[in-house]
């Protein structure tokens, strides 16, 4: 088995079709990885392939890129099958080739799983597509139902072959591979290759190309990982907190679209943080001035997109925080080599929400580092800084000339009002201040939180996503008066009750006990909620995308729903 050199090669010079190219480069994808170097002019060649490759080592783009490259839009049938062990591999390689064929108009990528309706699947084959990525149970469900022909498909993956193997999926395969046409390109990834993987490749693979990729430990270990489990709409209180607590000197924050490099530059200036974006808009005369103040100390949080932090050395970088969770494991592992540089040490910090876990776990895989859960920073822990902080200011500012006719100014006021000094500096503080708080109040909520069980922070992570975080610290009131709701996905859309439940109770923080009376109707749900749900999150609500639908949410009894869609 051949382990593959290693050379600086591009993706153009890959081979790959143009609007593949051009999908790279608008998400900023700039050099390949060792096995996308290996395998992707093998596979354009249309040769069959057995990839020995980790999770988290560019696999993915390693069989979809030539793929894509390869398809003819214009026959609207199947034409790639890519077969994957569970419904959560289905949807993130179904959206992973979305993206790379963003640039290929009338592309249409299906994923077939378990637990989903039929309905939906039904409509996309016979509206046409042109590639399925399916589990091999539901494969086989749709061929015994005669709704799946494989007569035209002409190139299949099977990803993470030895996991499909585990879960007993080999006969399904063998079946599967039998059905296709003799003429046809087979890739098969798998990170081992046991004895009945092995004879599923001598039966239905043709003189197969084998590579592997031995996976490395790329992540420096001069830098602390650490996640907080936090999602939604309280990643904004999370990441204000991190930086009230956390001493740091500069902090990179990484968000996943150049839109929100700007929003989060805006929301965390609107707090009092001084802090820069860097995206692929910005021009490179204000890019160098954003970095030039970074390593000047001008500047110190810079919300950066993948792509525009490429090349980014500053030693004094001391924090990475992942905002929004990476595509990939590479691309975690290039974020947080940000930090750690010149030998210093480093903090990598990484929000993650309970129902992206998975990724969390191919990260500590692939970089064969564990990620340490991080506790919530008490509200004592904010003041106290806040307190360590303004005492510093203090000190730097007495002594100063400046002060000289503010102090005459204060004695005579002092001398004919008889106030106290104290007061007196209090009150200017608070005058200074804009009347902002200096300390933050503690919330109901948190209350004796500091105490609460669990030293290994569980206790902490499960508030801080669950409510202690809450946006303007609603407590939850399962017996508080509720009010009816109207969401615009339905029975149509092969909604479950769970969809609704999980969507509201993740992106809305609402738990199961203020959810209730669940209504699914033809085109929309009614759903009871508590009725003090605060605009600001019905607005975020409106744009989640559940079974390829926005929520819309709207009050029953108000009408217009509203919101962009946001993906989940």
């Amino acid at each position: 088995m051949q382990e593959p050199e290693q050379h600086a090669l591009s993706f153009a010079d890959l081979g790959l079709s143009p609007a593949v190219l051009g999908a790279l480069t608008a998400v900023g994808y700039e050099s390949p990885s060792p096995i996308q170097q290996a395998t992707i002019p093998v596979l354009l060649q249309g040769r069959d392939l057995i990839g020995q490759a980790q999770t988290g080592t560019g696999k993915t783009a390693a069989f979809a890129l030539p793929l894509l490259s390869r398809l003819d839009i214009a026959r609207r049938e199947p034409q790639a099958l890519i077969l994957v062990p569970t419904r959560e591999l289905a949807i993130q390689v179904a959206e992973a080739c979305q993206k790379y064929g963003s640039h290929m108009p009338g592309l249409h990528v299906l994923p077939i799983y378990g637990g989903q309706s039929y309905t939906p699947q039904l409509n996309a084959l016979r509206r046409g597509v042109h590639v399925i990525v399916a589990t091999p149970g539901r494969v086989m469900d749709h061929l015994e139902r005669g709704t799946l022909s494989l007569d035209t498909i002409a190139h299949v993956v099977l990803d993470e072959a030895d996991e499909m193997l585990q879960m007993g999926f080999v006969d399904a395969i063998d079946h599967i591979l039998g059905l296709v046409p003799a003429e046809r390109q087979v890739v098969l990834f798998s990170a081992t290759l046991p004895a009945p993987i092995r004879r599923i490749a001598q039966k239905h693979l043709r003189d197969p190309r084998e590579i592997t990729v031995k996976s490395k430990t790329a992540t420096a270990a001069n830098i602390r990982q650490r996640y907080w489990l936090v999602s939604g709409i309280h990643k904004l209180d999370a990441l204000t907190r991190l930086l009230e607590v956390e001493p740091f000197d500069a902090m990179l924050v990484f968000a996943r679209t150049k839109q929100s490099t700007v929003e989060l530059v805006e929301k965390l200036e609107a707090r009092g943080f001084a802090a820069a974006a860097l995206n692929g808009d910005i021009q490179q005369s204000q890019r160098e001035r954003t970095i030039a103040a970074l390593k000047a100390g001008k500047v110190d949080i810079v919300v950066a997109t993948d792509v525009a932090a490429r090349g980014l050395d500053v030693e004094r970088i001391t924090h990475v925080v992942n905002y929004d969770v990476p595509y990939d494991s590479e691309s975690y592992v290039h974020r947080i080599g940000r930090t750690g540089r010149a030998g210093r040490s480093g903090e990598a910090i990484l929000f993650i929400a309970a129902r992206e876990r998975n990724m969390l776990r191919i990260i500590e895989r692939a970089t064969r580092q564990p990620i340490e859960p991080m506790s919530l920073p008490t509200v004592q822990d904010v003041n106290a800084r806040r307190a360590e902080k303004f005492k510093k200011e203090l000190s730097e500012l007495i002594g100063g000339s400046e002060l000289a006719p503010y102090r005459a100014v204060i004695e005579e006021f002092v001398h004919e009002s008889g106030a106290d000094v104290f007061d007196v500096a209090a009150a200017l503080a608070s005058m200074a201040k804009s009347g902002r708080a200096l300390f933050v109040a503690k919330r109901s909520s948190e209350a004796g939180h500091e105490d609460a069980p669990g030293g290994d922070g569980t206790d902490r992570r499960a508030a801080a996503a669950h409510g202690a975080e809450r946006k303007g610290g609603r407590a939850r009131r399962p017996d508080a008066p509720q009010a009816m709701f109207r969401v615009e996905v339905g029975r149509r859309h092969g909604v479950q009750p769970g969809n609704i439940v999980g969507a509201l109770a993740h992106e809305g923080d609402l738990h199961g006990s203020e959810i209730n009376g669940i209504d699914i109707r033809d085109d929309h749900t009614l759903v009871r909620l508590p009725a003090d749900i605060p605009e600001h999150v019905l607005t975020h609500l409106a744009g989640i995308v559940v079974r390829g639908q926005p929520l819309r949410i709207s009050r029953a009894e108000r009408g217009k729903p509203s919101g962009k869609p946001r993906r989940r």
